[in-house]
């Protein structure tokens, strides 16, 4: 299966993020890609209020981006936020295509490195995993990388793949910390991990955690088979069940666990 990862920079105005979802979504279908992963924060950047930017799935921009998925005959997995009762949002990855529509809210609140998203998100309690072709994947966002436990899950729930969107905050270490963290998780659970993160904006806008680039993509092994620079850009890479199979084969650390 061919999976794209578009890396972009998202701007505050859901109209502009949707034109810039259905370019990505354009040019990985060219590609042949069946699967196009785009970043947390898709639909708006962190850094404003996210309360009135919030919308169901069945609102106005995920019926958009669900009608290019289906234009171009792929699944589109992009970060949206969705209203919730308590008048916060939840930090959503909505899943859509022809065959599938539906979201993953964010388990694991980013509440670090002087950041606290839980002030106006609301967290979820449900790994979520689709499939596509036959094939089972996992879906997680950002700050869920730095718990295994959410990869061992989802690798049980039968994913050969974990896609990732992300928004990573930027400072010293930052990006060594994700490139290292995908490669673990990767390991941690013998998977597929496709980590695609917001692009970094070039531009200060504060403390919010609006992007450092460096989308890369991890085989079972934890061995880096592709990755981007800091900049808006594409990576379309294949991935296969049998690399997952034989690397358990080879490393059977889900079988071998104790607790």
């Amino acid at each position: 299966m061919r999976i794209a990862l578009s890396q972009i920079s998202s701007t505050t105005d859901p109209a502009e993020n949707l034109d810039l979802v259905r370019d990505g979504v354009r040019r990985a279908a060219a590609d042949g890609a069946r699967v196009v992963l785009f970043p947390e924060a898709t639909q708006c950047r962190f850094g404003v209020s996210l309360k009135p930017i919030a919308e169901p799935l069945d609102g106005p921009w995920a019926t958009a981006v669900r009608a290019i998925a289906v234009e171009h005959g792929v699944v589109v997995v992009a970060g949206m936020f969705t209203p919730t009762a308590d008048g916060r949002v939840t930090n959503t990855l909505l899943v859509t295509g022809a065959d599938v529509h539906l979201g993953y809210d964010k388990i694991h609140l980013f509440d670090a490195f002087g950041f606290q998203e839980s002030s106006t998100v609301a967290p979820g309690a449900k790994p979520v995993t689709i499939e596509v072709d036959g094939l089972t994947l996992g879906i997680a966002t950002c700050y869920d990388i730095r718990f295994p436990e959410l990869f061992r899950a989802l690798a049980d729930q039968g994913a050969s793949a974990v896609l990732l969107g992300a928004s990573w905050g930027a400072g010293p270490g930052k990006v060594e910390q994700w490139e290292l963290l995908v490669r673990a998780r990767a390991l941690d659970c013998t998977s597929w991990v496709l980590a695609c993160g917001q692009a970094d904006p070039g531009v200060d806008l504060g403390s919010a955690p609006t992007g450092v680039g460096h989308s890369t993509v991890a085989d079972p092994l934890g061995n880096v088979v592709g990755s981007l620079g800091a900049q808006p850009d594409l990576l379309v890479v294949e991935i296969d069940a049998e690399a997952v199979e034989s690397a358990r084969r080879t490393l059977p650390v889900l079988a071998n666990r104790r607790l």
